[in-house]
């Protein structure tokens, strides 16, 4: 071999290498997992007994076996018990996996002792913040009129915790923009935007996209490109192309940079295994550059939630 055609291919080899480098796998935190224990002897509120498939102790250590591979580094648990203690019994689960990078919890705001709980629980750095909407009973309309509600929104914010919304409607959309127009400096995520179809043509369907093009331009407010898979028949598909048009009105309405990946494992699993719920995503974001495949996987998440990096191989802000 000569010493031009030696150099030649020393310098194809580490293009090649640079190449593989920069098509590194993509670290994904999933903002959005549920951790319940139904063994334990209070039981749990949800999910219920009849839903089999997803009723069984479900810790950290499952979530790593149902994303295994996948490049699912760090997952922030959202809330699915109304319980006030249950907030604690998270912290207590997730401090011992560096996995979990955060929780969401669940504090009525408009109750007596909101200020002491949110003070309990905020002191841990795990506590990213609390779900509020139509959940449990509960009517975000109604609260919004309660000057307790809104004064416990305000600590949220001041606090720098973010609020997550749960069960879109387009009533739900508009309560949220009520929201941010008196708590402007507050951070929603609105999860499972996606899994609320375009109505049908007429009032509603004018209502869903005015309130769209309103949260649009607020920078406070990210959407949770969540839920996404659908059952068509009896069957749930997984061709993308079947979910390209609701992709592109998310980033159509909240950009590149707004947008944040969430699971909704394992209440996603009568839909689907870990790695279907999280192909479909991954193939649309797919075909975006690198860069913006990073601010959905990860980067957006951080500015949603604060996390902070736990383990050596999830990103750094």
């Amino acid at each position: 071999m000569t010493r031009r055609t030696f150099l030649s291919a020393s310098a194809a080899l580490l293009a090649a290498d640079l190449g593989n480098a920069a098509e590194a796998p993509l670290p994904i935190i999933d903002t959005h997992v549920h951790l319940y224990d139904p063994t334990r002897p209070e039981g749990v509120p949800w999910p219920p007994k009849e839903n089999t498939l997803i009723y069984k102790k479900t810790l950290p250590d499952r979530l790593r076996q149902a994303s295994a591979g996948l490049g699912v580094v760090g997952a922030i648990e959202v809330e699915c018990s109304p319980w006030l203690e249950d907030n604690q019994w998270v912290l207590d689960v997730i401090e011992k996996d560096t996995l979990m990078v955060g929780t969401i919890g669940d504090i009525e705001p408009d109750k007596p002792g909101f200020a002491k709980h949110l003070e309990r629980f905020a002191k841990n750095p795990l506590f990213l913040g609390i779900r509020c909407g139509y959940l449990w009973d509960r009517d975000l309309r109604i609260d919004l009129a309660k000057p307790a509600f809104m004064q416990g929104m305000r600590m949220l914010a001041d606090r720098g915790l973010t609020l997550d919304t749960a069960n879109q409607t387009v009533r739900a959309l508009e309560d949220i923009v009520t929201l941010t127009d008196r708590v402007p400096n507050l951070r929603v995520v609105i999860d499972h935007l996606p899994n609320l179809p375009e109505p049908p043509a007429g009032a509603e369907r004018t209502a869903y996209h005015a309130v769209l093009r309103e949260l649009g331009p607020r920078a406070n407010v990210y959407v949770k490109v969540s839920a996404v898979l659908q059952k068509v028949g009896n069957n749930v598909p997984d061709d993308v192309e079947l979910y390209r048009a609701m992709l592109d009105r998310m980033w159509a309405t909240f950009g590149d940079d707004r947008v944040v990946y969430g699971s909704d494992w394992p209440n996603s699993e009568p839909l689907g295994p870990y790695p279907k719920v999280l192909g479909v995503v991954r193939k649309y974001v797919g075909e975006k550059s690198r860069a913006v495949q990073e601010k959905y996987f990860w980067r957006n998440s951080v500015k949603a939630y604060r996390w902070k990096k736990l383990a050596a191989d999830q990103p750094a802000a």
